[in-house]
């Protein structure tokens, strides 16, 4: 009787606790968006024309539908980031004047979960023109931002409220690239946090190549890596760059030159290794093309990028154990120029943003090819450049 009590005991007491723990994961599974039936997406423009700011939707996640919620005014908001506490939602200005000075600014919104709603916080001066991307640490403490026409870099600090207090850093990039038309100068297009938030690697289109820095975030300040950047091709125009939920590989994907690049990361350094070079366009395309966006599938089997020109989301298969790429095909985005495009984070829905023809494009993602498939859906929004989904 004894040995039965203490057999029931510990039975029910492995039982409570694998209940909780799936209670738990379910309860994540649900709070990630994996089980959401809907899933708010916010879209930055630039506002030329009749675009006013951040347009915001709800999307059904069975059906692909958009549906209208509202507009925030805002000035050119070209790139969007949200804090992984998922309670504010920070912008670029991508502007070359700012409360009469010059160069662009940065925004910051806090965020209504129930309505999706954004309030504006407050805003800094950027320290550069065109301030084109931007990205938080894992820990939200610091907001750093790429200023495209000013070739540099500034971090900003977070406050309790989530407002940005005044900048603790500018980095200034120097050099040039081969090509004389596109860069003269530096172009800072990206900065990217690496998952373990140690390094960030910022892409400059105009001197080629990804500079490699280590936050330091009791100071705010961006210290160059002990190899402080990598180059790449001439003329290649490093754009956007992404690493794999791994950890282990990255990506990099080249404006001018229509290429994306795989490499190894080491983490422990910082460093990255070149695996292989890819073009983004078919053999027979003799048009015209510049690449954009790139991004991971949440699973990790795929890597996906955006051509302006040939207008389409490139697709390859990738080797998790090498890193190595294979074409899959290429999937026309029915608008012109994919600025941007986002995948949302249960990999069922890639949203194209067709910047030239005012529209963003639904499509649904083939589990097993990864394919992106037309959904049909789609809605109008003027000078689309950025998607970004919202998960409570």
């Amino acid at each position: 009787m004894y040995n039965f009590y203490l057999q029931r005991r510990s039975f029910m007491k492995i039982f409570s606790l694998s209940l909780l723990s799936f209670v738990k994961s379910k309860s994540l599974f649900a709070a990630d968006g994996a089980t959401a039936k809907e899933m708010l997406v916010y879209i930055g423009t630039f506002t030329k024309g009749k675009s006013k700011g951040i347009y915001i939707y709800r999307l059904d996640m069975e059906t692909g539908e958009l549906h209208f919620v509202k507009t925030v005014k805002a000035a050119s908001p070209a790139f969007l980031a949200i804090h992984p506490n998922r309670k504010y939602l920070y912008a670029v200005n991508e502007l070359n004047e700012y409360e009469g000075k010059p160069g662009g600014a940065v925004s910051a919104f806090s965020i209504n979960a129930k309505t999706g709603n954004l309030t504006l916080i407050n805003q800094q001066p950027s320290f550069g023109p065109s301030p084109c991307h931007l990205s938080l640490d894992r820990s939200g403490k610091f907001v750093f931002v790429a200023n495209y026409g000013g070739g540099n870099l500034s971090v900003f600090p977070v406050n309790k409220d989530g407002s940005l207090g005044e900048a603790t850093d500018m980095v200034q990039h120097t050099g040039s690239g081969a090509n004389k038309n596109r860069q003269a100068g530096p172009h800072a297009h990206s900065i990217n946090p690496d998952p373990a938030g140690n390094y960030a690697i910022a892409a400059d289109l105009g001197i080629d190549k990804l500079l490699i820095y280590k936050p330091d975030y009791k100071t705010g300040k961006l210290i160059p890596n002990k190899t402080p950047w990598i180059k790449t091709r001439d003329g290649a125009g490093p754009r956007h760059f992404t690493f794999h939920p791994n950890g282990k590989f990255a990506f990099l994907i080249n404006e001018l030159d229509s290429t994306m690049v795989a490499y190894a990361y080491n983490a422990k350094d910082g460093t990255l290794k070149e695996i292989q070079t890819v073009s983004t366009l078919p053999r027979d395309f003799k048009g015209k093309n510049s690449c954009a966006d790139i991004h991971v599938s949440p699973d990790g089997r795929f890597v996906y990028g955006s051509n302006r020109g040939h207008d389409s989301i490139v697709l390859f298969a990738l080797d998790e154990k090498t890193g190595n790429l294979t074409l899959v095909g290429h999937e026309k985005t029915q608008g012109r120029t994919p600025r941007n495009f986002g995948i949302d984070p249960t990999g069922t829905f890639l949203l194209a943003a067709n910047q030239n023809s005012d529209n963003i494009v639904v499509f649904r993602i083939d589990r097993k090819s990864g394919k992106p498939e037309p959904t049909g859906k789609s809605i109008e929004v003027p000078n689309p450049v950025c998607v970004k989904f919202y998960t409570k």
